[in-house]
């Protein structure tokens, strides 16, 4: 079954830094749009950012600026940097790829941030 893997996630004061990594089969990474999104109990899921197939890169507009999406291809690794994190930002982070054949999420990986 195909699988996408967060890690990466944790509990960091206000202002702080995590960096999320998502692992996968390499097809997703030459083939696919890859991004992440964020649940929160009780709230809608969040698209947070995309890397898109030509290099383009979306953002939720309260993260612009603050987390950055790149991608590994050698290492068919997908990464998020979360900078100047807020406690708003607290939820669940999960890795997506976006494909022809269909649309795959991993199980997620939880971001905490205290104030």
């Amino acid at each position: 079954q195909v699988q996408l893997m967060e890690s990466g996630g944790g509990s960091v004061q206000a202002g702080g830094s995590l960096k999320l990594s998502c692992t996968g089969p390499g097809y997703f990474f030459s083939n696919c749009k890859m991004g992440w999104f964020r649940q929160t109990p009780g709230k809608d899921r969040e698209l947070v950012s995309t890397l898109n197939r030509d290099g383009t890169t979306t953002y939720l507009d309260s993260v612009k600026g603050r987390f950055t999406i790149s991608q590994d291809n050698t290492k068919n690794i997908l990464f998020l940097q979360m900078d100047n994190l807020k406690t708003e930002d607290t939820a669940k982070y999960y890795c997506m790829a976006d494909c022809y054949s269909g649309g795959y999420l991993g199980r997620g990986t939880q971001v905490t941030v205290s104030s």
